[in-house]
């Protein structure tokens, strides 16, 4: 399948830092949310979708090896929260407090 964000799949995304690779991931699972909540199931599955993608290319990039087991974890909290029975009970606000350190450390240059 084409990546949506072609750009970034040529070798953009390699050049962010973890900090910026994951405040762009917790940007597409705030829209999803933000969607969700305006009862707009197609809108939200497909920033969900874009989500995935960035997530899984921060998952490929090599420097981030040593992080692999939260970032696979991550991926299967996001689909049991958006798609499943939400077993581990993810919360509107616990996704944003997860994400907001990263948002936070990116500004800071980190």
């Amino acid at each position: 399948m084409k990546p949506q964000h072609q750009q970034l799949a040529d070798g953009k995304w390699e050049s962010m830092d973890f900090f910026q690779q994951m405040a762009n991931v917790g940007s597409e699972v705030e829209r999803a949310i933000r969607w969700n909540e305006k009862k707009n199931a197609a809108y939200g599955r497909m920033a969900f979708e874009r989500s995935l993608e960035l997530l899984d290319f921060t998952i490929a990039d090599r420097k981030n090896r040593k992080r692999l087991k939260e970032l696979l974890r991550l991926r299967e909290f996001l689909a049991d929260y958006f798609f499943f029975g939400n077993i581990y009970r993810s919360t509107k606000k616990s996704w944003q407090n997860y994400f907001f350190s990263f948002n936070y450390a990116a500004r800071l240059g980190r």
